[in-house]
């Protein structure tokens, strides 16, 4: 008679069973520290930041933003402080800023445009009236313009500055978009298949 040969059994761990520990893998701490390190809280000040408002105007709407901010900040420097220009120019720089940070990108060319109308248009509760009427007003107006230059070029070099910095980040990330499209676009394409030459 023919014995039938017979396999020594095989150990098969259960389902429920815990899988023992291979010599390869390292303990519970090193896969830890593989891990991604949990992120660290922003600082106060970034997260004061982030939790302002950050709207995205128009061209038109940054002009009437820094505008109507410009004057109502003059009358409230002739109100609390008897026109006093200095105060009136250092509030200007903070309105420059806002305006270059808030204005949306496709309009980024007009923030140094409207700040200097801006200054001009909040300057009118401030100018003195010496000589009074239409006249007097509009050369107290051209003498403070003339005497708070130095404002009105900071506040335009602040609102510049700021344009062309999101101007660059902004090209800056284009440039990246389309290399990693063309990146993208040579790694769909089959081997030994050339890309087509541009142009």
């Amino acid at each position: 008679m023919e014995q039938h040969r017979t396999r020594p059994p095989q150990y098969r761990p259960r389902r429920g069973m815990p899988v023992p520990a291979q010599a390869g893998r390292g303990s519970d701490g090193d896969v830890r520290r593989g891990a991604p390190a949990a992120r660290r809280p922003a600082p106060p000040l970034v997260q004061a930041v982030r939790r302002m408002p950050n709207p995205r105007l128009t061209g038109l709407g940054s002009g009437l933003f820094c505008g109507a901010s410009m004057f109502a900040l003059g009358c409230l420097d002739q109100l609390l402080f008897g026109a006093s220009p200095t105060v009136y120019g250092v509030l200007f720089l903070p309105v420059c800023a806002l305006t270059a940070v808030w204005v949306r990108r496709g309009d980024l060319v007009t923030a140094p445009v409207v700040v200097p109308i801006a200054f001009a248009f909040g300057l009118l509760p401030v100018a003195d009236d010496s000589g009074g009427g239409v006249g007097g007003h509009a050369m107290g107006l051209v003498t403070a313009l003339a005497l708070q230059a130095g404002w009105l070029y900071g506040g335009t070099l602040v609102a510049g500055l700021i344009v062309t910095v999101r101007k660059v980040r902004l090209m800056s990330r284009r440039a990246a978009q389309r290399r990693a499209q063309a990146a993208a676009a040579r790694r769909d394409l089959p081997p030994g298949r050339p890309s087509r030459p541009a142009g």
